[in-house]
């Protein structure tokens, strides 16, 4: 039996293979892809000192009228409250004495709404005030009344903005 050998011209009727660069300024005129456009920023990780100047009004806790009308809020709404990962809440729950959210047979947490503003206060004391974990402990410790404070700005900064928006009108 005998072997037959095939031949291959490699001559110019063969396409010529483009340089990677060239392939490069193709496929970056392209459309992005649909998902790419869907596809929400990253939200692992720790957020940049950029991130939390862009977003002044970064939580978005309702008022207490609103706030008490549910007994429990899960760990989830929280969450999305004070735009922060889950952990953090817990981590946050390990440290501070005065957050004791209730958890059922399964271990999911829920909050009170005295947990929501106990959250406030420290989300405004880590975050806005730029304490450490345990100056905000000594805070709170030292500090009694420092939940009446804490409203009590709230207040007047809301004052301030209806004055404001009251003046943009004028």
């Amino acid at each position: 039996m005998a072997l037959s050998q095939t031949s291959f011209d490699f001559g110019e009727d063969m396409p010529k293979r483009e340089s990677p660069e060239k392939k490069i300024k193709k496929t970056s005129t392209k459309k992005p892809d649909i998902r790419e456009q869907i596809k929400p920023k990253s939200t692992r990780g720790r957020k940049s000192i950029k991130d939390y100047n862009a977003e002044p009004d970064a939580i978005s806790v309702p008022e207490d009228d609103v706030l008490f009308q549910k007994q429990y809020y899960s760990i989830g709404d929280v969450s999305l409250m004070f735009k922060e990962n889950n952990s953090l809440i817990r981590y946050w729950e390990n440290e501070f004495d005065i957050l004791k959210p209730k958890k059922n047979k399964k271990g999911d947490r829920y909050f009170r709404p005295e947990d929501v503003k106990n959250l406030k206060m420290i989300y405004h004391l880590l975050r806005e005030r730029k304490y450490t974990i345990e100056g905000a402990k000594e805070f709170l410790k030292n500090n009694k009344a420092a939940g009446e404070k804490h409203e009590m700005i709230e207040s007047l900064e809301k004052i301030k903005t209806f004055l404001l928006e009251l003046k943009s009108n004028l």
